[in-house]
């Protein structure tokens, strides 16, 4: 499967407020980003972030320095023109995040709630932590939105994978620690509720870095 031409397609088709997972504001996401962050100059990376409002929210809580990733550039394109200027003050990458070439320990935070639960094969998920492991600082921070186990098996016409803390600490433990997480309901915009868990990892001092 080509992932770009599949979310491409997603965003030609439909307009970004009408995509399942989307939500007006990532409120817990920005609530654990903002707990996590050490200041308003944290070097803050959102994988998979393409036309979602996080961007926005955390400019108006005064971050200075965001960057968002993203595999479709139409979804990326949708974020700039909502922001207008301000846009001209973030990074913009249009890449596939386990191919991305990104600069190692560049990074505070990073933040998925898009990527992570579409990762199919252990090739695939090893590939992503060696590149969060690679980009994040010594005692960095990921964020990370997932299906919790009873959550949709499907999303966007896609199998995902579906976790609880056991689950993903058995893909990622060896390279992460847990400090918390939590159950969240998403309201679809068709009024369907699905179950998401919220991780916070943080990058062992002691790991390598992968580089």
């Amino acid at each position: 499967m080509n992932r770009r031409t599949h979310w491409d397609e997603v965003y030609r088709a439909k307009s970004a407020v009408s995509v399942s997972w989307y939500r007006p504001h990532l409120e817990l996401s920005l609530e654990l980003m903002e707990r996590y962050s050490a200041s308003r100059q944290a070097a803050i990376l959102d994988i998979g972030g393409g036309a979602s409002t996080l961007v926005d929210d955390l400019l108006g809580a005064g971050y200075e320095d965001v960057t968002v990733l993203d595999l479709a550039a139409g979804a990326l394109a949708v974020s700039q023109q909502r922001l207008g200027e301000a846009a001209t003050s973030l990074g913009w990458i249009a890449a596939d995040f386990l191919q991305a070439e990104l600069e190692a320990e560049r990074y505070d935070l990073c933040h998925d709630r898009a990527v992570f639960h579409f990762l199919g094969t252990e090739e695939e998920r090893e590939l992503y932590r060696e590149q969060v492991g690679r980009i994040l600082r010594p005692g960095g921070v990921l964020v990370l939105a997932t299906f919790a186990v009873d959550g949709p098996e499907r999303c966007s016409g896609l199998p995902v994978s579906r976790y609880d803390e056991a689950g993903l600490m058995q893909v990622v433990g060896d390279r992460f620690g847990l400090v918390e997480s939590q159950r969240h309901s998403h309201v679809t915009p068709s009024g369907q509720t699905q179950q998401l868990m919220y991780f916070v990892l943080r990058r062992s001092t002691s790991t390598d870095s992968g580089g």
